[in-house]
C-alpha cells in the first residue's frame, strides 16, 4: 500500500519506519527543513513543504495513495489535509494532541476516518504495564470514554453467569465478547462466563473500577484503575 504521512517529528517519523518495515511504500511530507533533512538520512522519501497545501500533497502523490496520516503537532494543519486528502479518495487519520477538548473531537471526528492521539496511545501502553494480570486497556475512545479488555478470572464474581445477567454500571457496554481460545465476536445474552473469557468493555473513567471488581474479583481491587484519574 502507498502512504504519505504528514510531519516528520518524532510522531511521524516512527510511523514512517513502522510502515517501512512492513514493506509499504511511504512518502513523508514537512515544511522544517532540518526534519526533512533527517528523514531524507534515513532513506525515505521527502517532500517539502506544507502538508495543507494541495499542490503541496499533489507533488506527494496524494492521487495514487491509499492513505493520508496527517501526524503533525498543529491541529489545524492536520485538518485541513485530512480534507484534501479525503477529496482525493484516500483513507485520513488526524493526530490530536493529549489536551484536546470534547467540543474539538466532536468538530472533527466525522470529517475524518480515524482520530489518534499519540501521547495517549503511550500512557496506554505503561498503564497495561503497570495494570498487569486481566485487564488490558484498548483505546481512548473520547475524553471521559475507555474500551477494555478483560479477562474472567476463577475469583470473578460473575463467572457461571450469562452476560444477560452481568449487571455493569449505568453507561458500561459489553461490545465484545470470546470464548477462552476463540476470537471476539458479537455478544449474545445466552453466552456463560468462565475462567479466560474475554469481554470488550465500553466504559466511562469512573466506572473503570467497579467494572473490573464486578468481572476480575478482589484479587485485582487493591490495584489503581488508571485513565482518567
Amino acid at each position: 500500500m502507498r502512504f504519505i504521512i504528514i510531519g516528520a517529528g518524532r510522531v511521524g517519523l516512527r510511523t514512517a519506519r513502522v510502515l517501512r518495515q512492513e514493506g509499504h511504500e511511504v512518502t513523508l511530507v514537512e515544511r522544517d527543513a532540518e526534519k526533512a533533512d533527517r528523514a531524507r538520512g534515513l532513506t525515505f522519501e521527502v517532500v517539502d513543504g506544507d502538508g495543507s497545501r494541495e499542490s503541496v500533497l499533489q507533488d506527494a502523490g496524494v492521487a495514487d495513495a491509499d492513505a493520508v496520516g496527517a501526524l503533525t503537532g498543529d491541529l489545524n494543519a492536520n485538518f485541513a489535509a485530512c480534507l484534501i486528502a479525503k477529496h482525493h479518495g484516500c483513507r485520513t487519520v488526524m493526530r490530536i494532541d493529549e489536551d484536546y477538548r470534547e467540543e474539538i473531537y466532536q468538530q472533527y471526528a466525522d470529517e475524518v476516518d480515524e482520530i489518534v492521539y499519540p501521547e495517549r496511545l503511550g500512557a496506554i501502553g505503561a498503564k497495561n504495564a503497570l495494570l498487569g494480570g486481566s485487564i488490558q486497556a484498548i483505546a481512548d475512545v473520547a475524553q471521559s470514554l475507555q474500551i477494555v479488555l478483560i479477562t474472567i478470572t476463577d475469583g470473578s464474581p460473575m463467572k457461571g453467569y450469562t452476560l444477560s445477567e452481568v449487571a455493569l454500571p449505568s453507561d458500561s457496554r459489553i461490545l465484545a465478547f470470546g470464548k477462552a481460545n476463540d476470537p471476539l465476536g458479537i455478544p449474545l445474552p445466552d453466552d456463560s462466563l468462565e475462567a479466560g473469557d474475554r469481554v470488550a468493555v465500553l466504559a466511562e473513567f469512573s466506572e473503570l473500577t467497579e467494572v473490573r471488581q464486578l468481572l476480575v474479583g478482589d484479587e485485582s481491587a487493591a490495584a489503581a484503575v488508571a485513565g482518567g484519574e
